[in-house]
């Protein structure tokens, strides 16, 4: 029998309040426990931003470069970054279960990049998302595309079933090559997203008025690192997307694609996390790439 539990005298410290902290994610507080757990793997709770490293590029374009064999160009990198947004394939074959890192899982596909793109399905069921402990699932969204309002009800249905079991939805607004790339644009498809649902937005930064986008947004958004740029531009678009109110950025091609991707990876997250210049960043990534191939 447990021993009873008779002392007089108890500490309940009715004199001091217990402490009912705001969750630290913009948009985020009225979420439950496991949803604001999982972003909170997601977003680095002291800086409020995250380095996801994308290398999901394979579920439409295959053997993508710089990702023939992901086991020898990518797990060098996991280390180095908060989240990695991947297929399941490439999780259960390639990514060691040990990785404390938390991943967002691709849950929509289709058509290969022969076909269109906007033509796609949800393509995981929500049980096997549970059974990989993922902290998100994620799927493109065609705003303006040819099947937009097919890959907008894909997304509300993740929404739907990753709510009824504490997992958030990250959406991706896709653009197709026929698009317009400006805030206008940006400003509709991120906020038709939050509006309906998304707990998280990836999109893509530009020069002029990313700040609108990021400001009518009502939840964190994450900028797409996009195709391969010099890696200075790219700490220099990291930068920005920062400063102009962005949560985090999500790089593939910019970092597994660089001369030197764990020095690049690094540089990036000096820029998020640590609030870097890039010209310091960039300094960074000679020094990391300096000492992994010595002159």
């Amino acid at each position: 029998m447990p021993e009873v539990d008779n002392k007089e005298s108890k500490q309940f410290y009715t004199d001091v309040p217990q402490k009912t902290e705001g969750f630290f994610l913009k948009g985020s507080n009225s979420l439950d426990w496991g949803m604001k757990n999982r972003l909170a793997r997601i977003f680095n709770p002291d800086s409020g931003k995250t380095v996801m490293l994308a290398f999901d590029h394979g579920y439409f374009q295959g053997p993508t470069t710089g990702l023939e064999r992901v086991d020898i160009s990518i797990l060098p990198l996991v280390p180095y970054a908060d989240t990695l947004m991947l297929t399941r394939g490439i999780l259960r074959s390639v990514i060691p279960p040990s990785a404390t890192n938390s991943v967002v899982l691709r849950s929509s596909g289709g058509p290969s990049m022969l076909k269109e793109l906007s033509n796609e399905q949800i393509a995981v069921d929500i049980e096997d998302a549970i059974r990989l402990n993922v902290a998100a699932i994620t799927c493109q969204v065609f705003i303006g595309g040819e099947y937009e309002t097919q890959s907008v009800l894909n997304m509300t249905r993740l929404v739907d079933t990753g709510t009824r079991y504490g997992i958030p939805t990250l959406a991706v607004t896709a653009v197709g090559k026929d698009m317009v790339r400006d805030a206008r644009y940006f400003r509709l498809a991120t906020r038709i997203c939050a509006e309906l649902g998304a707990h998280y937005v990836k999109t893509y930064f530009i020069e002029e008025g990313f700040e609108t986008v990021a400001a009518s947004c009502p939840v964190p958004i994450v900028i797409a690192g996009g195709k391969k740029i010099p890696e200075l531009d790219a700490l220099k678009m990291a930068y920005n997307a920062i400063q102009q109110g962005a949560a985090g950025v999500d790089m593939g091609r910019n970092i597994f694609q660089s001369e030197s991707p764990t020095s690049m990876i690094q540089a990036v997250r000096s820029v998020v996390h640590s609030n870097e210049t890039p010209e310091k960043a960039y300094e960074l990534y000679h020094t990391l790439k300096n000492e992994i191939t010595p002159n």
